[in-house]
């Protein structure tokens, strides 16, 4: 037992020296900040192997139905988030998170059967994109709020941008392992070893909360900031989160923090789904057949996972703590409306496939980091239900609106070049709605450390009085 905890010991100041020529972590740190990365690399390793087949089977049916399956994927995640509403409110995390991972595992793996048999292709390839599309959205969202609960808001701007490496580092070897086993393989192949990788997920989650344990039994003598932290308001990670099923929803409706970060995931949305349409437009012009699609788009992702994690190991942790998170989040409006602006002007698939890379790119390295660290501030119940909500019913709800406005002015006879007018005032709105949730973060970021302090020199002043009269 002395040697294992004294080899850890040292395995463990070893990769602090090595890593902290890259990144700002402290080496009471470094346990969590590596179990989180390697979480997050088997997350997203496992989904981006199964996205390009996602994207591929979305246009077997033809892009015209892509507008019902982004209804269909809304309609999901209202039946589920007040079953995850549930589940959340009775049982610790510790409990539940293993159980959706493997009930996600299971899905997968009966897919595999599905498409091996090759059962009802049209509409088992409609299924399945509908079901990925809440999979990510849903594993995704356990992770952040993971982290949210673990990490504080300054850790979380130092140590969230290496963190989410970790997840492109996934998403760089998921879509290379697609390109080259999908072809001699087929894609039964790659359900089996996303499941097995959703598995490894757990056993890396559990890592991370058994590293937390023993930081908290340590009684945090480690010098510098406060260790991996539960949240000020969770007297224990290992309790149950409480509230009611839908608590999530009226957190939200309480809160003007919430619903501006609700608002920006709208106005995200709708820039991602109006591109994703044009996208779906041009590579179906440009690509005759589901395997070369399918070749495309895990090139393109194997591309944006190269530039990604290039961004966020050299330049988010010190982007945001130099810039702040205004800094972060305003650069997604920027962006996206380059992006937009780009593709309508000159259609065709190289300028597609730089303007998704490169709005892609920025948006993962930097501004979801950002994005995350907007949670670190709330409470305990907002970080799993309210945020769950947000990144799954109003995210797929943006994704449904969207889908049937691109419709609707398709219809009309407004193209994409005209969407892009449209959207230059929406643009400007996003921006500053983006600068005010950052403002308001740092404010609730001060005003959490001060409270902070002011209970911990009540605390200290208790136990004086309490010495001074003999009281044990």
């Amino acid at each position: 037992m002395f040697f294992n905890s004294r080899y850890r010991d040292h395995t463990q100041a070893f990769l602090h020296r090595l890593l902290s020529r890259i990144v700002d972590v402290k080496p009471h740190e470094t346990a969590a900040m590596l179990f989180s990365f390697a979480y997050f690399f088997c997350l997203l390793c496992g989904y981006y192997l199964l996205r390009p087949l996602r994207d591929a089977m979305g246009l077997l049916g033809g892009v015209g139905n892509l507008q019902w399956l982004f209804t269909a994927t809304f309609v999901s995640m209202l039946v589920l988030v007040p079953v995850f509403g549930a589940i959340a409110t009775r049982w610790t995390p510790r409990r539940f998170i293993p159980y959706v991972y493997r009930f996600f595992a299971l899905n997968v793996l009966v897919f595999g059967a599905l498409f091996a048999a090759g059962i009802a292709e049209v509409t088992v390839s409609r299924i399945f994109f509908v079901w990925i599309s809440v999979f990510n959205l849903f594993v995704i969202s356990i992770f952040w709020s993971v982290l949210a609960d673990h990490f504080k808001n300054e850790q979380g701007r130092r140590l969230f941008g290496f963190i989410a490496a970790g997840g492109t580092a996934g998403a760089l070897i998921g879509p290379a392992l697609a390109a080259s086993l999908v072809v001699k393989f087929g894609v039964v192949v790659l359900t089996v070893i996303a499941a097995i990788l959703l598995e490894v997920a757990v056993q890396c989650y559990r890592l991370l909360v058994r590293s937390q344990r023993r930081q908290g039994d340590a009684g945090g003598r480690e010098p510098g900031p406060a260790p991996v932290a539960r949240s000020g308001d969770s007297p224990e990670y290992g309790s149950t989160i409480g509230g009611g099923i839908f608590s999530g929803i009226t957190l939200i409706l309480r809160e003007r923090y919430l619903l501006g970060i609700v608002l920006y995931m709208l106005l995200h949305t709708f820039a991602s789904t109006f591109l994703y349409f044009e996208q779906g437009r041009i590579v179906a012009a440009a690509l005759p057949d589901t395997a070369s699609r399918t070749q495309l788009f895990a090139i393109v992702d194997l591309a944006v996972s190269g530039l990604t994690i290039a961004l966020q190991v050299f330049v988010t942790g010190g982007y945001i703590r130099r810039f702040g998170v205004v800094a972060a989040l305003v650069l997604l409006p920027a962006v996206g409306m380059l992006a937009v602006a780009g593709i309508a002007l000159w259609p065709t698939l190289f300028v597609l496939v730089v303007a998704q890379g490169f709005r892609r790119s920025v948006d993962y390295a930097i501004v979801r980091p950002g994005r995350e660290v907007l949670f670190t501030v709330v409470s305990r119940e907002a970080k799993y239900k309210a945020k769950n909500v947000i990144e799954t019913v109003v995210y797929r709800g943006g994704d449904a609106v969207s889908g049937w406005i691109f419709t609707a002015l398709s219809a009309v006879g407004i193209g994409f070049s005209g969407i892009a007018i449209i959207f230059v005032p929406l643009t400007a709105a996003w921006a500053a709605l983006a600068a005010w949730l950052g403002r308001t973060q740092d404010r609730k970021a001060r005003d959490t450390s001060t409270d902070a302090v002011l209970h911990i020199r009540k605390a200290g002043l208790n136990r004086g009085a309490s010495d001074e009269t003999g009281v044990a």
